[in-house]
């Protein structure tokens, strides 16, 4: 993560892919999330505010966690839905 810290262009790129996941996420109805509660709803959309207005206190560290741990379980929560 030091490296990835220090490189504006990742930083930057890792930052708007999680405020544009969730972005997507607030447009989907109310039932699609109700049917999919176990998807972190909420804890995408605190993220996403964090990174937008406290953008100066956002902590790379758990940002990139959630890119590198929780959203590939996510990803696969959808994933295994389709079958």
């Amino acid at each position: 993560m030091d490296n990835i810290k220090n490189d504006a262009y990742y930083v930057q790129n890792m930052l708007f892919r999680m405020i544009q996941i969730s972005e997507n996420a607030k447009k989907l109805s109310d039932d699609y999330r109700a049917t999919h509660s176990y998807i972190p709803w909420n804890a995408l959309g605190g993220l996403r505010n964090r990174i937008v207005h406290d953008y100066g206190n956002v902590d790379l560290n758990i940002v990139y966690e959630t890119l590198k741990r929780d959203m590939p379980e996510v990803l696969e929560l959808l994933e295994d839905e389709k079958d």
